[in-house]
């Protein structure tokens, strides 16, 4: 039998309240939306208030290509919202708390699509509350050997700490973080003995594999780098991708796509040129575009594909 295309998001799933008004979000949410696009069986799996922001989340998604039917309901929390300030693209972020999703809770369900997952993807925002730690960590550990583990790298003031990620890249397989967090992770675990300056990719590569020497179960370090593409590494190769030129709109879930963009050619074995290079195509058109979830068309979709696939 080969590997499951069934891949799971466990985490946030919100409301970004942008200057134009409120946005369907939540980094994990986002990445299933787009796995889901390019034609996996994508599943959601996260917590929404009983609440009218609940009932439009769940109307959001129902058109989109994923799985909602594990996104729990909670009588108690609201669903969860993000203030989006921008200021030349850059999103900056007010989290409020608490959230549903600050209460998963490990449903025989949720373990059942664990043990035939393909791919999960989890991140730290969402451990920032003991429950949903508890759940997601567990959850992961229920995935099979083959599983690829995705562990996004989330830091959001104050909602992170070492023990977080250190017990996050302990389950992780593959971990994708941005050029500004390689830094703030290495100093969180004590290891950035020896580094002085992240201004290039020679540090960053000497970074993902010091990460891959200290972690047994990691394969894989993806290091996005805004408009100056991405880095990945594994303990045998390196590959580095300078990018696409695009008209920033805002970058709110651009690395979102690329995190969903690497797993799905990841678990079809492709190269890491070929995983770089679909990151950028599908990061680069969510950061032209409005939002984290902005409408795709059969048509942009195949000539984005096309692209991939010509280039590979």
């Amino acid at each position: 039998m080969g590997q499951s295309n069934l891949i799971l998001g466990i985490g946030e799933l919100l409301w970004d309240v942008l200057p134009e008004g409120p946005r369907l979000g939540g980094a994990p949410a986002n990445f299933t939306v787009m796995a889901g696009r390019l034609g996996n069986r994508a599943a959601i799996l996260s917590r929404v208030g009983r609440d009218a922001l609940g009932r439009e989340a769940m109307d959001r998604l129902r058109p989109l290509p994923v799985d909602t039917g594990g996104v729990q309901i909670d009588a108690a929390h609201e669903t969860g919202r993000v203030t989006v300030a921008l200021e030349s693209g850059q999103p900056s972020f007010t989290i409020h708390e608490p959230a549903a999703w600050d209460f998963l809770e490990l449903t025989d369900d949720w373990i059942a699509l664990a043990e035939g997952a393909g791919a999960i993807c989890f991140g730290s925002l969402a451990q920032r509350s003991a429950v949903s730690r508890q759940t997601i960590q567990s959850l992961v550990a229920e995935t099979p050997e083959s599983c690829i583990r995705v562990f996004d790298v989330n830091l959001r003031t104050p909602h992170y700490s070492a023990e977080v990620v250190q017990e996050s890249l302990e389950l992780a397989t593959v971990v994708k973080m941005n050029d500004a967090e390689v830094p703030l992770v290495l100093n969180l675990l004590d290891l950035d003995d020896g580094f002085d300056a992240f201004d290039g990719p020679a540090p960053l590569r000497a970074a993902a594999l010091r990460l891959l020497s200290e972690f047994a179960a990691l394969r894989m370090v993806g290091i996005t780098r805004g408009g100056h593409g991405s880095m990945l590494v594994t303990r045998e190769e390196v590959h580095e991708h300078g990018g696409f030129p695009v008209e920033v709109i805002d970058t709110i879930g651009a690395g979102d796509a690329f995190t969903a963009a690497m797993t799905h050619y990841l678990l079809r074995g492709a190269s890491l040129a070929t995983l770089n290079q679909a990151g950028n195509r599908w990061g680069g058109w969510v950061a032209s575009q409005s939002g984290a979830m902005p409408e795709l068309t059969d048509e942009i979709r195949n000539e984005i594909a096309a692209e991939i696939a010509a280039a590979s």
